[in-house]
């Protein structure tokens, strides 16, 4: 009985690419998955939220970038699967790896309050990347008609802005972890109520 036996030539045109690419594919797929973790913990999650269409622009282009360097040349069915398998596979183990609190703390971008009793924060804008035109448009998608009329706006860390209204005492525990939550929490500047 003869032996099964499989060329390289044979499992390419299987598969549709080198086998010397699969370990590159699922490298770099690992590689470029970690640097957008470093590049949105650098630039802060608003990147991805998607407040403007410059903020649009740039999510497509950066998915375009990653999945090109990903695939690599010529881009294959297979470099593809492997590409989103392992970048399943990362945020799988980034998912388990996230309960840890201070690996939590170090990767993900902190809550922060960005308007406290209807005023800006600009030091915490800043620190966010949050324009005062982004805190107004995010005012008017919560039907809010004035600045006063809130006693919070949270930029999460996946980039959405949570507005909490003046007129009823907000828990700490709501606002535990959050940046710039003593700023809610204390009586508002100048008698503001």
């Amino acid at each position: 009985m003869e032996a099964f036996s499989v060329t390289s030539e044979q499992l390419r045109d299987t598969l549709g690419i080198e086998l010397w690419r699969i370990p590159v594919v699922i490298v770099t797929a690992i590689a470029i998955y970690l640097v957008f973790l470093l590049l949105i913990r650098l630039f802060g999650a608003r990147v991805l939220s998607g407040l403007t269409g410059f903020d649009v622009v740039v999510s497509i282009m950066l998915g375009a970038v990653a999945g090109r360097a990903i695939l690599g040349e010529p881009p294959t069915l297979t470099a593809g699967v492997l590409g989103l398998v392992t970048l399943l596979c990362c945020e799988a183990l980034f998912g388990v790896v996230r309960k840890n609190i201070s690996f939590r703390q170090a990767v993900n971008a902190q809550p922060t309050v960005v308007l406290a009793h209807g005023r800006p924060q600009p030091d915490l804008m800043r620190k966010t990347h949050i324009s005062e035109e982004d805190l107004m448009s995010c005012l008017r998608r919560a039907g809010i008609t004035h600045p006063h009329e809130v006693q919070c706006i949270v930029l999460e860390p996946s980039g959405a802005m949570s507005v909490l209204r003046r007129g009823r005492t907000v828990d700490p525990a709501v606002l535990r972890g959050v940046l710039g939550a003593d700023r809610v929490l204390a009586p508002p500047p100048g008698g503001i109520t």
